[in-house]
């Protein structure tokens, strides 16, 4: 039996989630969590074979997480899920250690698909991510500036170009201010721009954002 924890701030992609597994011969879903501090506290007390965990969640979020979880029980493989299919965020992600990137746009068998390689010993990618990730590997660096980036930066970056206010990142991910204004400078020297606004239109020149999310 592959016992599944499932993580996302969103009850109803936990419960479609949930749905797809239930009626699936050797799958189980033994938990939910609503947050990345959550999904630590119960992996603490849990043995979990399998996590689908969203990225982009209130507090720690799923990257802080999963290195906690990781240090809790590194037998523990976690699916990342995200909206973010453009590289560096699954490069970024997998060398994190995760163990499949999954898009949260993927059908059902693609889902269980996902479940079963990951169980397997396999690591799974979303195909056209991973068709992303092997063109990415033979164009040149400077055709992607944003994978000279730390996954905390890439995280902030991330924060700022959906309009997330310094206080609001610091209070997302519990850091202090002087510390998230420092690796907002510091992104901001690597990309060799002068500010949020440049940052979002860079972003949505090499694909990190939807337009329509502005």
């Amino acid at each position: 039996m592959i016992n599944i924890l499932l993580v996302d701030d969103h009850e109803l992609m936990r419960t479609g989630i949930r749905r797809i597994i239930e009626d699936v011969r050797g799958m189980t879903v033994i938990g939910e969590a609503d947050s990345g501090e959550n999904a630590v506290a119960w992996c603490r007390k849990n043995d979990p074979d399998i996590i689908l965990m969203d990225i982009n969640m209130p507090g720690i979020g799923g990257l802080d997480a999963m290195h906690k979880i990781m240090r809790i029980n590194d037998d523990i493989k976690i699916i990342m899920l995200t909206m973010h299919t453009e590289n560096p965020f699954p490069s970024k992600v997998m060398q994190a250690g995760a163990s499949g990137y999954l898009s949260k746009d993927a059908g059902p068998d693609e889902v269980l698909n996902a479940i079963r390689s990951v169980n397997g010993g396999q690591r799974y990618l979303t195909p056209e991510i991973a068709q992303q990730m092997a063109l990415s590997q033979i164009a040149p660096i400077s055709e992607d500036p944003f994978r000279i980036l730390s996954e905390r930066e890439l995280q902030i970056m991330m924060m700022i170009t959906k309009g997330q206010r310094v206080v609001d990142i610091s209070e997302e991910l519990q850091l202090g201010s002087k510390t998230v204004n420092s690796y907002r400078y510091r992104l901001f020297k690597k990309l060799g721009v002068q500010g949020d606004v440049e940052l979002t239109h860079l972003a949505l020149r090499h694909g990190m954002l939807d337009s329509e999310m502005l």
